[in-house]
């Protein structure tokens, strides 16, 4: 009841933090916007329980009366790593964290989503999530094919109800006059198209928008360059590998290349970005002179439910029955955002039937010698304090499924208890939420181009080598 008492007490608080600062806080990368108190205690339980450092709810409180009186700019404030840096260097006072909080310009870059399926709909989802305060990234419209006479009830029905991350949190309506879809307050332009050069966004008040395609129809820039022929579209976000001379962008490895002249950009894959960010720690720290990805991949809409004709290989064999070898070309797209590894990598695929949360196993050979203590500590520590902190993610936990996965923010989750070190040969399992892991790391593209990703407190430290024990 103590517990439940505090929990209801930080809900408004946290709400304030968003909604008059910009503060989206979090425990661990875990949200606490929007939780109730169960929610918010459970966040807590479970950042414990999956070996991370404890943060009590009174901490919590602690920190988020500091920050209202604070009065802080927009920020991405995790209240777990704040404690702990508040313990390490100044126990009393949240100044210094604070002072490198940066007040962005309140810009607002309009999104239009085209393509409305399984990203599209999560990113649906976070989108109006983060719509609270009016500022950064505002979902405008999706662009679909009409389906049927009742289209517009079912798309509103899938984005209400999702079989795997659960119902939307909110409210979602229907305007049928105006094919509007009207999600906790905000409204979604719904355009039937079938060709993306015909649609006008002007014509509905949608300028210099950032089309988001997520039909994965065109990869290269022939293709996707029809988005820009659209009066109100300016660039283009593809969420599938792109083909050269597309750039290929793993938030947190090589968003730094984005420039402002850039107009059609690709999130690479999920497995791209799941394996990327802990490739580079490792090649930072030990270096890799080859390696093979394997990943345990959920199967997708893109295979069939029962035997039928496939153009692929395999495929077309039921999905729900069968493990399926396909291929993957996420170990080659790697050295798309880290050169450095071209060459080292090969890669393939096991299609399983479950539908959410993947699994990649790294057969690495490093350059020197390494024990699973050394290995494991290292991680822990670039998951925790590390400008990759928001991609990678690490548990030890004897008991933990693929299922305990879904929803996760990270791009890809290191389990620590199954690492496998042997001299200078290294075995690594990483978990990745491959639908709405990757999603997250979607959206941070986006606010990268938009110029809106938020200030990140504590600030990160860049992966260094000299953190690995001798």
């Amino acid at each position: 009841m103590r517990r439940e008492e505090l929990a209801e007490a930080l809900i408004p608080l946290i709400g304030r933090l968003y909604r008059d600062y910009g503060v989206v806080t979090s425990i661990h990368g875990h949200r606490l916007l929007n939780l109730p108190a169960i929610g918010i205690i459970a966040v807590h339980d479970r950042a414990a329980e999956l070996g991370h450092h404890a943060v009590t709810l009174d901490h919590t409180l602690e920190v988020l009366q500091a920050l209202l009186a604070a009065q802080p700019a927009p920020a991405s404030i995790d209240i777990a790593r704040v404690t702990l840096a508040l313990t390490d260097e100044n126990p009393d006072d949240l100044a210094t964290l604070l002072a490198g909080i940066t007040s962005p310009e309140h810009v607002r870059t309009d999104v239009v989503l085209y393509g409305f399926g399984r990203i599209g709909r999560l990113l649906a989802r976070i989108l109006i999530d983060h719509a609270g305060n009016g500022h950064g990234l505002r979902l405008r419209a999706i662009v679909v094919r009409r389906g049927s006479d009742n289209d517009l009830d079912k798309r509103a029905s899938l984005l209400a109800r999702d079989s795997v991350h659960g119902p939307f949190p909110g409210s979602i309506t229907v305007d049928h006059e105006n094919d509007v879809l009207v999600a906790n307050g905000v409204r979604v332009q719904v355009i039937y198209s079938d060709d993306p050069s015909t649609v006008d966004y002007t014509a509905y008040g949608i300028n210099d928008a950032v089309v988001v395609d997520n039909t994965g129809r065109w990869r290269d820039e022939a293709g996707l360059s029809r988005h820009l022929q659209s009066p109100g579209a300016s660039r283009v976000l593809l969420t599938a590998p792109g083909k050269t001379p597309i750039k290929n962008i793993v938030h947190g490895i090589n968003d730094d290349t984005i420039e402002s002249t850039d107009t059609i950009l690709s999130a690479a894959s999920c497995t791209t970005n799941a394996i990327t960010p802990v490739l580079k720690a490792l090649d930072d720290a030990y270096g890799i002179q080859r390696g093979h990805v394997e990943t345990v991949h959920s199967f997708t809409n893109d295979q069939n439910l029962i035997d039928n004709f496939h153009k692929g290989n395999r495929r077309g064999r039921s999905a729900v029955l069968n493990m399926v070898i396909t291929e993957t070309g996420a170990a080659t797209a790697v050295a798309k955002a880290l050169p450095q590894l071209k060459g080292k990598l090969t890669g393939s695929s096991i299609r399983v039937p479950t539908p959410d949360v993947s699994l990649a196993i790294l057969n690495l050979t490093l350059d020197r010698p390494v024990t699973k203590e050394e290995v494991n500590e290292y991680l822990r520590h670039v998951s925790l304090h590390s400008e990759l902190r928001q991609q990678i993610d690490y548990v030890e936990s004897p008991e933990v499924v693929s299922t305990d996965f879904v929803g996760s923010h990270r791009a890809g989750i290191v389990d620590g208890l199954a690492t496998i070190a042997d001299d200078v040969n290294l075995v690594l399992y990483v978990w990745y939420d491959n639908e709405f892991g990757y999603s997250c790391q979607v959206v941070r593209v986006l606010e990268r181009m938009a110029g809106t990703h938020p200030t990140v407190i504590p600030p990160r430290e860049p992966v260094r080598s000299e953190l690995v024990a001798s």
